[in-house]
């Protein structure tokens, strides 16, 4: 793997260029999908199952086709001739994965509460609404498994009687090195189990679709809340029977998506049948209380972790089990999720044993799928959680622990097999030790307790090592995943003086308008706001693999960058030719080509090659280029982060003081893009530290049905997040970036978790599972002294 050349930065690219993409937002000039309408538009409305598991005795839409408004309504039964499969799953990790067909609409049983039986198209959406109450549905309840080691039990009911058995796939992943032999010859072994607990996605705009069909020439655009329009485009083709060359799919302003509108949904499909059944607009809009049962949820693993060690602290294996609920059905990428962490755990150690093992398991839940961070928040948590039970046991600072153990020759190939390209995890770590003030909050924790404040004081560290990116295809393809991990991008320098950057990714709130045009602007010589960026419509364009993985800049960016440098070429060319000499002698500076007697700038080039007046012969008029890229490697961003808080003994209230994130994300396109990045990851992975909990009870009724139980934290109970960065270009992609659009969700739970512990731990406090709530920190406080 050789290294790229790298971009010499700091004009454009590493600006804090304000974001282009605001105003529209903040003016109310957003193209959100529920503001959408024409005449005829017709609105759905989806039948859901209140009980998790039950055969469906009779499922009568007659009552609502006799309301007001309604236009028609089906059945699952009745619809079931109009799909040409179930809805997709892009990862199956094994050749005997167990994968049922998932209709849009559920016949026979509904399988989670939510599952859909039956849709409505009426008028307005308050008749939909109205009508869905109307339809008469005979369950026939029966018996539910909610947690994913109790649907493992030979007794458990079947979520798929077809299969005759509730587990869908056992994976392994293990080093050459005898991990057996390693953990039999430890001085110390350490095993830990921890719970992953299951997460409800909260994107600002609930999902939507809409649909207008154009029946006399079979065409459909669909707009969607969606991060992945051009995968959704050859999926639902397929499922529905639509040519691929008559389906528009259109991701307009998007509002949030953390892995939950990285999916083919059922509604999609819906929507596109009926319009073509009706020949007329459709639309659907999901409730809040609707998303939290019909939309995936993240997470939900229960994990086994053991560490062997020599007596001074040297890791030499980690071995894993994991049990992971599926939920009811695989989405697009759900068996693969926990899978996406296999690499990690041993985390950014150098540990020669490994042995990973995942077993996915179907649930009467919703189905999980990729929340921010997909399988590396979980492979972190694991390592970092069981690194400081380690330290625990032999007595040793955490930090120091971690220092003993750091990865420091790069590139490292993992015993896990992938190679990590670059990074410094000992200036990470110094760098944050240092702006959090370490040794002094040591001192004051000591202080405390010597002096019986019954409220503790924790400090907790994670030092931790992303794999992201999603690519290369090759390994994707070894790996059993359904696409390729490249991405395109197209460059046009128009007449006038402006340029159009083309991208296959599909921003919904990272700022790609912004950055990307930054990366055109560097390299063209453009100001950034001559520089239009189009996105997230398949006809504008064709090619792309959308936005997920942080894997947008590393590989979309890359992209750019590479089509630029086609521009550049071709740019060069002509001035050379008019500049009369051999393009040797000609020296390209940001937008303006020198010669020895002369220059002419990129936009005069871009000018004469669109009036084709006076080119080489042979060379085509206009200034365009495009690029696929497929990366040679992942993208490995890493860092320390440290989290300070303070527990009530009393009360078991936590209360979060300082969190302090030192992320190394590469070369840094827009740091104040960066550092909103890592808020809101820090944010959402503090959220699963203390707040977030998707509860079931023993039925499968979901216990956290609204804002109202489940608790998602506002800025009110978040502390000023203190960031800082080191910097090790990625030497795999000339741009040297890596992403970071997961980092703060990958590190925060781990660190807040640790920092609990700390300030419990001499209270004999070994472990409170997630969230730590005040009655969990308080009955483990209650466990130890009774």
């Amino acid at each position: 793997m050789s290294a790229a050349p790298q971009v010499e930065t700091g004009r454009i690219i590493g600006a804090p260029v304000g974001r282009k993409e605001d105003l529209p937002l903040v003016q109310g000039q957003a193209q959100w999908v529920d503001n959408m309408h024409v005449p005829g538009t017709v609105y759905l409305g989806v039948v859901r199952s209140p009980y998790a598991h039950a055969r469906l005795a009779k499922v009568d839409v007659g009552p609502a086709l006799a309301h007001a408004g309604v236009v028609a309504a089906w059945s699952g039964d009745d619809l079931a001739g109009d799909w040409n499969g179930g809805l997709p799953c892009a990862w199956l990790p094994t050749e005997d994965t167990n994968a049922p067909t998932h209709l849009p609409l559920a016949t026979g049983k509904a399988r989670h509460a939510g599952d859909g039986v039956a849709v409505v198209a009426a008028t307005s959406r308050a008749a939909a609404e109205d009508a869905v109450e109307l339809v008469e549905v005979e369950y026939e309840p029966l018996p539910a498994v909610v947690d994913p080691e109790a649907a493992l039990a030979e007794d458990a009911p079947l979520v798929h009687d077809e299969l005759g058995t509730n587990r869908c796939y056992t994976w392994t992943l293990e080093s050459a090195d005898g991990v057996d032999a390693l953990f039999a010859d430890a001085d110390v072994v350490v095993k830990e189990r921890y719970y992953q607990n299951r997460l409800i996605p909260n994107a600002v705009e609930p999902r939507a679709v809409f649909v207008q069909p154009l029946p006399a020439a079979g065409e459909y655009t669909m707009w969607s809340t969606t991060q992945v329009p051009h995968i959704a485009r050859v999926l639902l083709s397929g499922l529905c029977g639509i040519s691929e060359a008559k389906l528009r799919v259109i991701a307009p302003d998007v509002g949030g998506g953390f892995g939950s509108k990285l999916n083919v949904y059922a509604e999609e499909a819906l929507a596109l049948v009926v319009a073509r059944r009706l020949g007329r607009p459709v639309k659907w809009t999901e409730t809040r209380s609707e998303g939290y049962t019909s939309t995936i949820h993240g997470r939900d693993v229960w994990q086994e972790i053991e560490l062997a060690a020599t007596a001074d602290g040297k890791i030499t294996a980690v071995r894993v089990r994991l049990t992971a609920a599926m939920g009811a059905y695989l989405q697009l990428v759900t068996p693969g999720i926990p899978l996406l962490g296999a690499w990690l755990y041993a985390g950014a150690y150098d540990i020669p044993g490994y042995s990973f093992e995942c077993t996915g398991v179907f649930t009467h839940t919703t189905p999980t799928d990729a929340y921010r961070g997909a399988g590396r928040p979980e492979a972190t948590y694991a390592i970092e959680r069981a690194v400081d039970a380690l330290a625990r046991r032999l007595g040793k600072d955490p930090a120091e622990l971690r220092r003993l153990n750091f990865i420091r020759e790069f590139p490292a190939t993992l015993a896990s097999g992938l190679t990590i390209d670059s990074g410094d995890y000992d200036a990470s770590l110094d760098a944050a030790l240092a702006q959090a003030g370490y040794e002094e909050l040591r001192a004051e924790q000591a202080s405390r307790r010597a002096a019986g404040d019954a409220r503790r004081l924790g400090v907790g560290l994670c030092t931790y090592v992303e794999m992201c990116g999603l690519a290369p295809s090759r390994v994707l393809g070894a790996i059993r995943y359904g696409a390729g991990g490249w991405d395109t991008a197209t460059v046009r320098c128009l007449p006038t003086g402006t340029a159009q950057a083309l991208t296959g990714t599909s921003p919904h709130g990272q700022g790609h308008e912004t950055t990307w045009a930054q990366i055109v602007a560097d390299r063209l010589g453009y100001d950034v706001d001559e520089v239009e960026v189009l996105h997230g419509d398949t006809s504008v364009v064709p090619l792309g693999m959308d936005t997920y993985g942080s894997r947008s800049l590393a590989v979309g960016g890359v992209a750019l960058y590479h089509a630029c440098e086609r521009i550049v070429a071709k740019a060069q060319a002509i001035a050379a030719y008019r500049l009369g000499v051999d393009e040797s002698r000609v020296e390209y500076d940001r937008g303006t080509f020198t010669g020895p007697e002369g220059s002419v700038t990129l936009k005069e080039i871009a000018l004469s090659a669109w009036t084709a007046h006076d080119l080489p012969d042979g060379m085509e008029p206009g200034l365009e280029a495009s690029y696929v890229y497929d990366p040679p490697n992942f993208s490995w961003p890493g860092g320390a982060h440290v989290a300070v808080v303070e527990v009530d003994t009393e009360t078991g209230a936590v209360d979060l003081l300082r969190y302090v994130a030192v992320d190394d994300v590469g070369t840094v396109i827009n740091p104040l893009i960066v550092e909103g990045q890592v808020h809101g990851g820090l944010a959402q992975g503090v959220a699963q530290a203390l707040y977030e909990e998707a509860v079931y009870d023993e039925d499968g009724n979901l216990m956290t049905s609204t804002m109202t139980t489940y608790l998602v934290p506002s800025a009110a109970e978040l502390p000023d997040w203190e960031v800082g960065r080191t910097e090790t270009p990625s030497p795999t992609n000339p741009l040297g970036v890596k992403g970071v659009g997961e980092t703060g969700a990958i590190a925060s739970p781990a660190a807040v978790m640790n920092a609990v512990v700390d300030a419990l731990a001499a209270d004999g406090v070994a472990d409170v599972p997630m969230p730590a709530t005040p009655e969990r920190v308080w009955r483990a406080l209650e466990e130890v002294r009774t």
